[in-house]
């Protein structure tokens, strides 16, 4: 006989039946069904805490504090020349949003800054929130422009 997905089994002994539980005392299970008496684990809806052990002082409690998470901190999408030279035709103008739209940048609403790695052969009218010095450079002398997008002024000192 063939093994298809149709006929596939369990091996015999791997399975075995679901323990009914409070069904009278000759269940073996019955009256308060394996949960002991009273207390809170014994009710139903009882859930303990995620990290309760039982009284004692839970380990993200036990652990010392470390660090400093910056509230401001600014994260930068990085996107290279070379994809740019990949992606475009000549003098197309290339925006974050577009970078999104063609599934070159994940997020459109954070800072893109354009590196040089990678040659320009063509002339590209980029617009980024920070070039490096080198990508400036090679995109420009390919005949492109650069144009930076300024931040808006937002409550950072806060």
């Amino acid at each position: 006989m063939a093994i298809g997905l149709n006929n596939l089994r369990a091996p015999e002994g791997a399975t075995h039946k679901k323990k009914r539980l409070g069904r009278g005392p000759g269940s073996g299970l019955g009256k308060t069904a394996g949960r002991g008496n009273k207390g809170q684990k014994s009710r139903s809806g009882y859930r303990m805490k995620r990290g309760f052990e039982g009284g004692q002082m839970p380990l993200q409690r036990r652990l010392p504090k470390r660090g400093f998470t910056n509230a401001f901190k600014r994260e930068w999408i990085e996107v290279s020349l070379a994809v740019l030279e990949r992606n475009f035709e000549p003098n197309a103008e290339i925006t974050p949003e577009i970078l999104h739209q063609r599934g070159l940048i994940k997020k459109a609403r954070r800072d893109v800054v354009v590196l040089g790695n990678g040659e320009v052969t063509k002339p590209l009218r980029v617009v980024a929130h920070r070039f490096t010095a080198s990508a400036r450079q090679k995109i420009e002398a390919a005949g492109g422009t650069v144009s930076i997008i300024e931040r808006a002024a937002t409550s950072e000192q806060g």
